[in-house]
């Protein structure tokens, strides 16, 4: 059978399942089965599928994204947000919209430690209602937080980060660390604007800094959150411990926090071992079912035969990129961070490779777009917390939201055309 039918054969059965609601997970190994069998004996096909379902997941590295799920769960019961939206006001309390403002580095703050769904609740939980009170149009203030949430993606401590390093070939998770910092800033910095703008055009005023406590309760009280960052990233980068105990550091710290902060208890404390359990279950499953179909796409051809197909348009690689984001991006409306990483990490990444991107930049670059997604419909998970807590339905967020998609997009075209911006840090730290 030609590569062009097998392509077709594997996403059409994907696509069909999807849309009758199969679970993505299922969606993967079916469609995947369904492809190998114009190829394969059906022994072969069981064996050879459950050996890479098996082998998907056997990795040091994949232990550190059950952890940090643990880490992130224990910091969002109590106490975190709110120290971290006062401390965030330190710095943006004289600006128009400045509880917008606030959301916004809070998000960037709360997101590297929790993930970018927990930072969209747990902040908008958090500061809507103060908005609310000082009458900020509801759609304004959920839009900020619904565009700067994902912010948390690519300020590590990141989970996307380590499953893109299993997926690459073990790229270096300390160097891919320390490449997302700019990038998340940057994003972080164009929602500002794009708030800052809108709060002008509004006529906004600024809140003021809350004075119920001094600067100084304020930010000691945010420092022992702080420094979870600068613990976890500062002993992965400087070859302290790896990744994964990095992860387990994170999870004692937060721990010890929570207990410190009197925010948790045994009861609450097996719920949340609960929660993570299955959201582990869920990631890890789909890591699985992925290497598989991995496997029946490199079999078949078929990353080589886009990869042929995109360099036949053109050899331009500036154009070959834009394809490659706007593929990404329209991915990325549908499909969740995790599936995608580990769908169309093989496809793409030869082709940017060889017209000269690195592993570290495509790794970037390829989050960011999947930040995006985490925004839109109809998957957007942020996209629907967001509206939930700011209690606005989609349509009313939708034309707020659009400013902030253009500003990221933006930002996303200037990671991929200039390498500086994802590489310069951990070139500058000796990592590359």
């Amino acid at each position: 059978m030609s590569i062009t039918m097998t392509t077709v054969i594997l996403f059409a059965v994907f696509g069909v399942l999807l849309f009758l609601g199969v679970p993505i997970s299922i969606s993967i190994v079916a469609s995947s089965i369904v492809t190998a069998m114009s190829t394969l004996s059906w022994d072969q096909i069981t064996f050879i599928t459950m050996q890479k379902m098996n082998s998907g997941v056997e990795s040091f590295s994949l232990l550190a994204v059950p952890l940090f799920i643990l880490a992130g769960n224990i910091m969002n019961n109590g106490g975190i947000a709110k120290r971290l939206v006062n401390f965030a006001q330190l710095f943006v309390g004289k600006i128009p919209g400045s509880m917008a403002q606030a959301n916004i580095l809070g998000n960037m703050l709360f997101g590297a430690l929790s993930g970018s769904v927990a930072a969209a609740s747990a902040m908008g939980g958090c500061i809507s209602p103060i908005e609310e009170e000082n009458g900020y149009d509801p759609a304004y203030s959920a839009a900020a937080n619904i565009a700067s949430a994902p912010t948390g993606l690519l300020i590590p401590p990141t989970s996307a980060f380590i499953v893109y390093s299993t997926v690459a070939g073990g790229v270096s998770i300390s160097t891919l660390f320390m490449a997302g910092y700019i990038p998340g800033i940057l994003m972080g910095l164009c929602c500002m604007v794009v708030a800052f703008i809108g709060a002008k055009k509004a006529g906004m005023k600024a809140t003021g800094i809350d004075h119920s406590q001094s600067i100084a309760k304020t930010v000691w009280d945010a420092v022992p959150s702080l420094l979870l960052i600068v613990i976890v990233i500062g002993g992965i980068v400087s070859g302290i411990f790896t990744a994964t105990e990095g992860a387990g550091v994170a999870v004692l710290y937060c721990l010890i926090l929570s207990i410190v902060y009197k925010s948790i208890d045994f009861k609450g404390f097996l719920g949340i071992l609960l929660n993570s359990a299955k959201t582990s279950g869920i990631i890890l499953f789909l890591i699985s079912a992925s290497s598989a179909m991995s496997f029946v796409m490199a079999y078949s051809g078929i990353p080589a035969a886009i990869s042929n197909g995109l360099m036949s348009l053109t050899e331009n690689k500036y154009i070959i990129f834009l394809l490659m984001n706007i593929i990404l991006l329209v991915i990325g409306m549908f499909m969740d961070i995790t599936p995608a990483i580990l769908i169309f990490t093989p496809i793409f990444l030869p082709i940017a490779t060889s017209f000269g991107m690195t592993e570290i930049q495509f790794g970037v670059m390829l989050i960011f777009n999947m930040c995006l997604g985490n925004i839109t419909p109809p998957v957007g998970s942020v996209l629907f917390v967001g509206c939930g807590i700011g209690h606005v339905s989609i349509e009313q967020v939708t034309s707020k939201l659009i400013p902030y998609f253009v500003a990221l997009v933006a930002a996303l075209l200037a990671v991929t055309y200039i390498p500086a911006l994802s590489l310069g840090l951990p070139s500058l730290m000796g990592l590359i």
